[in-house]
């Protein structure tokens, strides 16, 4: 019995692996697949306009199945997607369509200025620090207006009106942002933090003006809204005061109320004077 259970035993040992064997040989293993290489390309989110400025939301990415990039094309690299920020676009671009460099004009390109500036218009550019320059929020393309803060010294000025911030320029087109370093050094020998420079577009006069206002106190540029639909053209806003702002120097710079007084001239010669809202009769 042990020995009929001990050869039937090695009879189906035998018929399993003889049926592996004719399963591997009719179902092969399949060779290895290597993934294919894939790449990211800078594209456009969004259909762009020729003479636009490409800022950070324009920028959308292909992945193509290569391990070399398409001819022309521009990897989709932090670093190539700064550079590419703010290049002017030389011919219309389609939504989802590859960035490429024939296509654009990066700021510091020769003739980049040449390209972007409208007929008759000129490029100036101011020095603003991070608070003063929207904190980075700024980029090539958008509309700003300019804000001249300044700090007033008269005789008998009061303080009401020893501050005033007035708009310079109103509705410019930003065309080139760029850091410098401010020139000179500060008494401890340490280079002064970096300045942004913002390059505007203007016209003839309002180069000068912007040159006289650069002297005359700090710069501010304020983001204009870009669904704000162009209107008539207006004058610009009367100035704004330290005592508009500040109640407090408001009431400082108040005139006094109370009795009226006698002011003498001499023995024979004296004058009654009323302040201003004095309810002295």
């Amino acid at each position: 019995m042990l020995l009929r259970l001990s050869l039937f035993v090695v009879l189906a040992l035998g018929l399993a692996g003889f049926g592996t064997v004719a399963w591997l040989e009719l179902h092969p293993a399949r060779p290895h697949i290597a993934a294919a290489p894939k790449i990211l390309i800078l594209a456009t989110a969004h259909p762009l306009r020729a003479g636009s400025l490409i800022q950070p939301a324009d920028f959308s990415t292909i992945t193509e199945s290569t391990a070399t990039p398409p001819p022309g094309t521009v990897l989709d690299t932090p670093a190539n997607r700064s550079a590419y920020t703010g290049a002017m676009v030389r011919q219309p671009l389609d939504a989802g369509a590859p960035l490429l460099i024939s296509q654009v004009i990066r700021p510091g390109d020769h003739g980049f200025l040449a390209a972007v500036l409208k007929p008759g218009m000129r490029a100036v550019s101011v020095g603003v620090d991070a608070i003063t320059g929207t904190a980075g929020l700024i980029w090539p393309g958008d509309h700003v207006d300019l804000i001249l803060t300044q700090s007033l010294s008269a005789p008998n000025l009061p303080p009401s009106k020893s501050v005033a911030a007035e708009t310079i320029l109103s509705d410019v087109r930003v065309i080139a942002i760029d850091q410098r370093l401010v020139q000179g050094a500060n008494t401890h020998g340490k280079e002064e933090a970096p300045a942004r420079t913002v390059t505007l577009e203007v016209t003839p006069d309002q180069a000068e003006r912007v040159d006289v206002a650069a002297h005359l106190g700090p710069l501010s540029l304020i983001v204009r809204p870009t669904d704000l639909a162009p209107g008539p053209i207006h004058l610009p806003p009367p100035p704004v005061y330290s005592g508009q702002v500040s109640p407090a120097l408001a009431a400082v710079s108040a005139p006094m109320s109370g009795e009226s007084m006698t002011i003498f001239q001499g023995p024979a010669q004296q004058t009654q004077f009323t302040p201003p809202g004095s309810t002295a009769q």
